[in-house]
């Protein structure tokens, strides 16, 4: 592990050692174990429309919830798992500004402040860490559980020879056994993912180039398997090495900079430089308009670092890939929708606050490549798809013969050939709505009629109750499935559609005041957390700007 690791978490620790000692003195039985639902306000309204809830949340997450901004995004973190400044992080970042666009307080601003810039100081190029092409660059890398594993197999003299990759998820926790085989000069491979319980073998493998049981032959040809498991002859020539020496070896994800990660953190501080930007009294604020320049040219420069990730197609529509070779189960192929709408987020920012073409022109190919993915369903309401329809992974593929020209390194061929056709989930789903409402304000695509679609999506397909008569929420934005309380918390990133049919916003509410969610589950802090802080200020939010 890198030395700056234990640095970093000595100074967390210290940080957060103050805010027990200062912030949360004030926060009372909000430091103790069981947590009470907020209490309701004065005038009867909920608990989670009261500012001092967000307040007194905040101010418990700073004691050390994970995702604390000054971690790194990647597996190094006190955590130990990748994507915490994404999917916790950034929530918190965009509770501050939502509650600040709602309150008008300074105050949010300086917790932005506060934050931000722990998050810059963790990106790869200031830890003087690197992807997996060897680059360090000014965005947060991930690694362990998302992306593929890789070990390289020795023969007896110590020489490379086999490299073994897994694309499944938590490839940390695969291990590769070399076992003799049942004939002599042949081996067996064992690959086994403890997270996921699963197990693959191939018995009586080779390394003769010649042989029909050659070890690169025999994985092309049979089924990726249930580990998603690829192989590679890593010799110089056929001769340099031989078989894999017995033994278990374990794997190592290669870290990866993911387009929605750097979508999810830069989507609140590239919202903050237009807030300064937009207001001439915080520009005259000398502290504001220094951080404001200097957080718009790190939210630049961490957007184009995928700009080679960056697409159109004939039509003009905009959307991102995963270059072949890039190590990722889908490599060569689109990325799920959401996931190139995540940069689209920032990239509506960056053209509302600098109006440069470059930024606008790709904000308006990716609205127009979502309104071509969006369907409208008998109740005037818009459902769409997880892949973008007419990909790669939504069609489904199959191997050409040769990895060379095969579409997918790492997944030469899903089983069967078979597409991904499963509608987009309402938390994923969000992101889309999100983007949207943004590109629409800009003027940037999508109309009216297009908002009032996305708000009945929600009233209509996600807004349900259960057989109780209680609230609840379906699953997907088709209106399927039912959904857990945990799936019913995430539906306050909705909220951006409020002001189109104000049941967004009393839908949200009335699942929380049922749920009555709390920041501590079972005695322990959510990894959630930092999207409840969101949600909170999102009702909030929603409470002054429903139609």
């Amino acid at each position: 592990m890198p030395d700056f690791v234990p640095a970093l978490r000595s100074a967390a620790a210290s940080r957060r050692d103050l805010l027990r000692l200062s912030g949360l003195a004030a926060a009372g039985t909000l430091v103790g174990v069981g947590l009470a639902p907020p209490a309701a306000r004065a005038d009867g309204g909920s608990g989670y429309t009261a500012r001092q809830t967000f307040d007194d949340w905040d101010r418990l997450f700073q004691a050390g919830s994970p995702g604390q901004p000054d971690q790194p995004n990647d597996n190094t973190n006190a955590d130990g798992r990748s994507g915490m400044l994404a999917w916790s992080q950034s929530y918190v970042l965009l509770g501050l500004v939502r509650m600040y666009e709602t309150y008008k307080d300074t105050y949010y601003l300086d917790r932005l402040i506060e934050n931000i810039d722990q998050v810059l100081s963790v990106r790869d190029s200031e830890r003087g860490v690197s992807d997996y092409r060897g680059l360090s660059l000014p965005a947060w890398r991930a690694d362990y559980p998302y992306t593929v594993g890789f070990t390289t197999l020795r023969d007896s003299e110590g020489r490379p020879t086999l490299e073994v990759r897994s694309a499944l998820t938590y490839a940390n926790d695969v291990t590769v056994t070399v076992l003799a085989g049942t004939r002599p000069d042949t081996f067996t491979l064992e690959v086994v993912n403890a997270q996921s319980n699963r197990t693959a073998t191939i018995a009586d493998l080779t390394m003769d180039p010649t042989s029909g049981d050659y070890a690169v032959l025999r994985f092309y040809q049979s089924s990726i398997g249930p580990l998603m498991w690829t192989v590679r002859d890593v010799r110089e020539s056929p001769t340099a090495a031989g078989n894999p020496a017995p033994g278990s070896f374990p794997m190592l994800s290669k870290p990866v900079i993911f387009a929605v990660h750097t979508g999810m953190i830069t989507y609140p501080i590239a919202s903050f430089v237009r807030i300064v930007r937009q207001s001439p009294s915080l520009l005259k604020n000398r502290r504001y308009r220094a951080k404001a320049a200097e957080y718009l040219d790190a939210v630049r420069a961490a957007v184009a670092v995928h700009d080679w990730e960056y697409r159109e197609n004939d039509n003009g529509e905009g959307y991102l890939i995963w270059p072949k070779g890039q190590p990722l189960a889908w490599d060569g192929c689109e990325q799920p929708i959401n996931q190139s709408l995540a940069l689209g987020q920032t990239l509506v920012e960056l053209a509302i606050t600098t109006g440069n073409p470059a930024y606008r022109n790709k904000v308006k190919a990716m609205a127009k490549m979502f309104a071509r993915q969006l369907t409208v369903d008998a109740g005037g309401a818009y459902t769409w798809h997880y892949w973008p329809t007419g990909g790669h992974v939504y069609e489904g593929f199959t191997r050409t013969g040769s990895p060379d020209t095969d579409i997918s390194l790492f997944t030469p061929e899903p089983v069967g050939g078979r597409g991904y056709k499963q509608f987009e989930d309402i938390s994923h789903g969000a992101i889309g709505v999100e983007f949207a409402v943004r590109a629409f304000r800009a003027k940037l695509g999508f109309s009216g009629l297009d908002m009032t679609r996305f708000a009945r999506t929600f009233t209509q397909n996600v807004a349900t109750t259960d057989d109780t008569g209680q609230p609840a929420t379906r699953t997907t934005v088709a209106g399927t499935g039912l959904g857990a309380a945990s799936v019913a918390q995430q539906v306050p990133r909705w909220m951006q559609a409020t002001p189109w049919d104000a049941g967004v916003h009393a839908h949200s509410l009335a699942l929380y005041n049922r749920y009555q969610p709390t920041p501590e589950q079972d005695g322990a802090q959510a990894i959630g957390f930092g999207w409840l802080l969101a949600n909170v200020a999102y009702l909030n939010w929603g409470a002054k700007y429903s139609a």
